[in-house]
């Protein structure tokens, strides 16, 4: 493949310099020939290299990375530049996106990249093998991760981090069910909260295989973005001990919401028929510890300013019960204008209970109170 001026252009992202499609930066949306590279998705790729470099700082053990679908190499180059790894392998079946990013390789004067053309799963089983594993493996495909959660388990060390990407939006937030269980093992319901729904499942799916493998994985950080949800898990190789897998509880009327280790179709505030999502992960989504040290690691990188931003708002709920509210469903509760975020949670904090906005939506918060305390705390 030729890589002419006029079908494609180096940009710098982070510190990394990337040679791209010229279409995948002037249209609307990017084409996948002859390398798919999605410039908006670099916010996602900048939260990676948050993590992974908060990861890295002591870590023991051999810093290595895999890439089990790289496209054109954007997060594995950055990951290979702009922190300290002793080794990444990017791998990908399009031969054009590899040809790209042995330019961009190029381009950095990077000698600690390789590159593998093969089947993901075929690729990751070549690190399947103790001393092969890697301390960070990623995948990020069209679609949904679920299909590789096991080639990517067995390929990450004990104590590495599994990260993965998904895409296939509208079966994870529930136009189809169906399939949502033939890939999760669960289903969601349609609700405001949807995104936290979608992001347990995927951590409910990981788990299931995770626990037929024996290994226990720890939920560090996760990502909801209006064309994706993204997840970083650490993984032990040890039979998980906790019960961490159950069931969301809906009300449609009332709007109260539970996670439950056992599901009851009668709602406890007002003896409505409950709707149910799961099986699905009930245990924290975000590592306190860990988005401490994301947040430390920002300054010594490139990154978008937004990063801390949201990093404080998962700090700020690490340690609070799921799952989230919005302005809005309190405020039609009652039919009345939605008050503002920060008065509420004031209110909530003022008569004894926790609260704290959320990253998963710009209205929404999280607290002990249940709807019934809140609209009284507020209203009254």
């Amino acid at each position: 493949m030729q890589i002419t001026n006029d079908a494609f252009a180096e940009i710098i992202e982070g510190t990394t310099k990337l040679m791209v499609p010229k279409k995948s930066i002037t249209d609307t949306v990017p084409p996948r020939e002859p390398a798919f590279f999605n410039p908006k998705a670099s916010l996602s790729r900048d939260f990676s290299i948050i993590a992974y470099k908060a990861f890295l700082k002591n870590f023991e053990g051999p810093k290595t990375f895999l890439e089990g679908l790289s496209g054109i190499g954007a997060r594995g180059l950055r990951v290979a530049n702009e922190l300290n790894v002793q080794r990444v392998v990017l791998n990908d079946l399009n031969h054009s996106a590899l040809e790209l990013a042995k330019y961009s390789r190029q381009l950095n004067k990077l000698e600690n990249v390789d590159f593998s053309e093969n089947d993901i799963c075929r690729f990751l089983s070549d690190y399947s093998a103790k001393g092969k594993r890697a301390s960070i493996v990623d995948i990020d495909p069209f679609g949904s991760p679920a299909q590789f959660f096991d080639c990517g388990l067995r390929a990450t060390m004990h104590k590495g981090i599994l990260s993965s990407t998904a895409t296939d939006l509208q079966v994870l937030n529930g136009l189809f069910p169906n399939a949502c269980r033939r890939k999760y093992g669960g289903v969601p319901i349609r609700v405001e909260y949807g995104n936290e729904i979608a992001i347990r499942l995927i951590l409910g799916c990981l788990r299931l295989v995770a626990s037929r493998l024996g290994l226990e994985i720890i939920p560090l950080y996760v990502e909801s973005n209006f064309h994706y949800y993204r997840t970083y898990v650490k993984v032990i190789k040890k039979p998980d001990q906790e019960n961490n897998l159950g069931y969301i509880l809906h009300c449609n009327i009332c709007s109260h919401r539970k996670l439950v280790f056992e599901k009851t179709n009668q709602c406890e505030l007002c003896g409505s028929q409950n709707k149910i999502a799961g099986i699905l992960w009930i245990g924290k989504i975000f590592d306190r510890e860990f988005i401490e040290k994301m947040i430390s690691e920002i300054s010594g990188l490139n990154v978008n300013k937004i990063c801390e931003k949201d990093l404080r708002k998962c700090l700020s709920e690490s340690e609070m019960p799921g799952i989230y509210f919005t302005l809005d469903e309190i405020a039609s509760k009652v039919k009345s204008s939605p008050p503002k975020l920060r008065d509420l949670i004031t209110k909530l904090q003022n008569k004894g209970f926790k609260a704290s906005p959320t990253v998963f939506s710009p209205t929404g918060f999280r607290t002990n109170a249940n709807v019934k305390e809140i609209i009284k705390i507020l209203y009254d």
